[in-house]
Formats: structure tokens, C-alpha cells, sequence
């Protein structure tokens, strides 16, 4: 099988894609924006070929060098595995004719509102929700719906551009910043409250063959505006427990309800009083390493699982469950540049054989505003064979490794 890859270059992760396409037998072509000359050994060895373009989103460029490609030889796949990549990958590959995932189901996991509309259709609970392109039709929305609400871009990932309102102050605020006040349009929908987690699954042909169920604590809107948390992710091992079994029908109800045949999905939900709430899907793996966490957990090259899932049609292996494994980021105590940590040896002397691997940069190094994401200063990834174990061990280096910066 020749597969042409997407940006297999940056982020550093995505060579693992490569790798694993390599690995299972498959012939590779990238498309990415650094000249070849740039690209690392590693992945020049993993490479047959490689097309370089002025952006991965340019539409046109792209379609020109998938017709390069086609014109040397047979492709049978075109894959992306970043957000924003999604749409304008899946239109060349509509308009070059090679299967994977549609336009419409690129359109609907990228348009928030549209997805949600759909899937209420499909009889999946969703938040209520619109898009809104002024603040008269905001303030309609809220008249129906009531506060607080959720506003952001309509095509958002995770928390970025999200703001809560609670008031028609915070309203106000929120539309300024996402250009509603100017015509621009945005999703607005109704505040759930309940526990934030995701499902993240691989699914071949429609059905799933590998799954994932992780948590918050807390959810992504506080964990990204406040310095003084420090934010976990934890996978749980304990997937055959029942109270996941509603987040497992639900997840394969949206695969099925969406079109999806082979490919990698996130999706996130609520669990509160107004019960099981789907939130939000992407047609891609999950960000911020999650990936790296299911396998130290799973035994598991989840890499490897996708590539054969893709060229070969089936899993290789199923997931362990030996492990829970999480994620906690550790934020400096002011912006600046980094000076040193406390509470580093805990590392070692307490919990140093549950350690997958940690995130410390070096003093003197700029910090990064703390909604820029759970990798963008310092982290520490844990496992350990019991959930709530793993809980307290990642509450003991949230509460005792410090970051100071000046």
C-alpha cells in the first residue's frame, strides 16, 4: 500500500506515524512544509518520497502534489492526523479520488454547531446549541437557553478562544474577543455542568478495535485560567467497569451516526445532573501526547495499531489494561524565564519507578502562558496499576514540584 502522510514532520510526534506506516509495510510519501533538506534521519530512512508545499492547508498546493505523486504511481491513501488539517486534507482527497474520511464528515467534526445539530438529529445528547453572528442573535440564544453559556470559534480544538458567560457582562467580553460584535460567526451553547473526560478510539470500518477512556481534573475551561491548579489527565484501565458502558455506546453511536469508517476519533463528554452529554468529536487522534500515555499503559504501539489498521485492515494486538497512566502539568509561578524547581527528588525517591518520563526545561529558558496547553512548560507522566493510586501520586507532584521563574 502507498500512503502520502501529511506534515510528517512537525509537530515531532508525527514521525511516529511515519514510522509505524514504515513498520507495517507500507510505502510513504510526505507532504510538509520544510524543505527535505531539513528533515531529520530518522524520518528521511522512514520516507520513499516527499513533496514539499508552502502550507499543508493550501488546498491547491496540495492537490498539485498528490497529482505529482499519482502521476508517478498508484496512492491509496491520503492521511492527517492534526486538527486543522482535517478539512482541507479530506477535500483533495475527494477531489483526487482516494478514500478516507468525506467532506462532510471533515465539515461536521470541525463546525461545532453543525455537529451538534446533527448528531441531536441522530438522537445523541448534546448541549443546546447555535451559531450566533451578532450579539442580538446571542442574546436570543440566552433568552431560549438561559446563563451561563459556552461561546467559541466555531471550528475550535480544545479550550482555545472558549469563553464562559455568566452575565451579559461576561457576554459582552466573550463576543468582543471572538469578533461576534463584528459579524463574525461563533458557536454559543448551553453550560454543562459535570465531570469533563474524553473517549478516544480506533475504528476500522465503522467498528471500534481499540478505545481509551480518560479524565480531567479539572475540566479544560478552569484547568486553562488558573495558574495556581495543576492540571491532570488520567487514562483509566478500568474500561470494563459499568459505569463506562454508556460512554462506549455512546462513542460508537457518533462513529456510526458520522460516517466514520477507518480512523483515529477524540471525543469528549459530561457526566452531570442533566446526565451523559456528548460534547464534541475529531476525526484524529487525540493532542497533548495522549497517545504516548495508552501505550506506556497498554503495552501497545498505538502507532503501529493505527498504520495496520489502515494498511492491513485489522488490529495487531489488543491493549493490556496493566496500567492507568496520566499527565500532570506543572505551571510556573509567574511569567517570565524559568530559574529553577523544588521538590524535583520526589521524582526519584518516591515515586521514581511509576515515572514514564517528565518535562523539566532548563533555567533560563521563556515560559509559555499556561492556556497554551498541558505540554507547554513543564509535565510529568505517571502509571501505576491502580487508578486512585495514580490519583494521589499525581496530586503529591502537583502540590510539591514548583517551578519558579522571574
Amino acid at each position: 500500500m502507498h500512503v502520502l502522510f501529511v506534515a510528517p514532520e512537525f509537530p515531532a510526534y508525527q514521525k511516529q506515524f511515519v514510522r509505524a506506516l514504515k513498520t507495517v509495510g507500507a510505502r510513504v510519501t510526505g507532504i510538509g512544509e520544510a524543505p527535505a533538506g531539513y528533515l531529520s534521519d530518522d524520518l528521511k530512512g522512514w520516507l520513499d518520497g516527499y513533496e514539499q508545499v508552502p502550507s499543508v492547508c493550501d488546498e491547491g498546493a496540495v492537490y498539485e502534489a498528490v497529482r505529482r505523486v499519482q502521476g508517478r504511481g498508484w496512492v491509496d491513501r491520503l492521511e492527517a492526523t492534526i486538527e486543522s488539517h482535517i478539512l482541507p486534507i479530506a477535500k483533495v482527497r475527494e477531489a483526487t479520488s482516494i478514500p478516507g474520511l468525506s467532506v462532510k464528515t471533515a465539515i461536521l467534526c470541525r463546525d461545532k454547531p453543525e455537529m451538534k445539530a446533527f448528531l441531536r438529529e441522530a438522537g445523541v445528547p448534546c448541549a443546546l446549541s447555535d451559531a450566533v453572528s451578532s450579539p442580538e442573535e446571542a442574546a436570543a440564544f440566552i433568552e431560549a437557553v438561559g446563563y451561563p453559556v459556552i461561546l467559541k470559534p466555531r471550528a475550535a480544538a480544545g479550550a482555545s478562544g472558549t469563553w464562559r458567560a455568566d452575565d451579559a457582562a461576561g457576554l459582552a467580553r466573550a463576543l468582543q474577543d471572538l469578533g461576534v460584535d463584528r459579524g463574525n460567526s461563533a458557536a454559543i451553547e448551553e453550560f454543562i455542568e459535570g465531570h469533563e473526560g474524553f473517549h478516544d478510539t480506533l475504528a476500522v470500518d465503522g467498528e471500534v478495535v481499540h478505545e481509551f477512556i480518560s479524565h480531567y481534573y479539572p475540566g479544560v475551561l478552569s484547568a486553562m485560567r488558573d495558574r495556581a491548579i495543576s492540571p491532570q489527565i488520567i487514562s483509566t484501565n478500568r474500561l470494563d467497569a459499568p459505569g463506562y458502558d454508556s460512554v462506549k455506546r455512546l462513542g460508537r453511536k457518533v462513529i456510526k451516526s458520522m460516517g466514520i469508517g477507518t480512523a483515529a476519533t477524540h471525543m469528549e463528554w459530561f457526566a452531570g445532573p442533566k446526565g451523559l452529554k456528548f460534547s464534541e468529536i475529531g476525526a484524529r487522534p487525540p493532542g497533548v501526547g495522549q497517545w504516548d500515555l495508552y501505550c506506556a499503559g497498554n503495552d501497545l504501539d498505538l502507532y503501529v495499531e493505527w498504520a495496520h489498521a489502515l494498511v492491513h485492515g485489522r488490529p495487531l494486538r489488543q491493549a493490556s489494561r496493566r496500567f492507568a497512566s496520566g499527565i500532570v502539568a506543572l505551571r510556573p509561578d509567574r511569567d517570565g524565564r524559568i530559574v529553577g524547581y523544588e521538590g524535583v527528588d520526589l521524582l526519584q525517591s518516591a515515586l521514581g519507578e511509576w515515572v514514564i518520563d517528565a518535562h523539566l526545561p532548563p533555567a533560563g529558558t521563556p515560559t509559555q502562558p499556561i492556556e497554551a496547553g498541558y505540554m507547554a512548560n513543564a509535565w510529568v507522566r505517571l502509571r501505576h496499576p491502580n487508578y486512585d493510586t495514580l490519583r494521589e501520586m499525581l496530586d503529591l507532584v502537583g502540590r510539591t514540584l514548583k517551578v519558579r521563574a522571574a
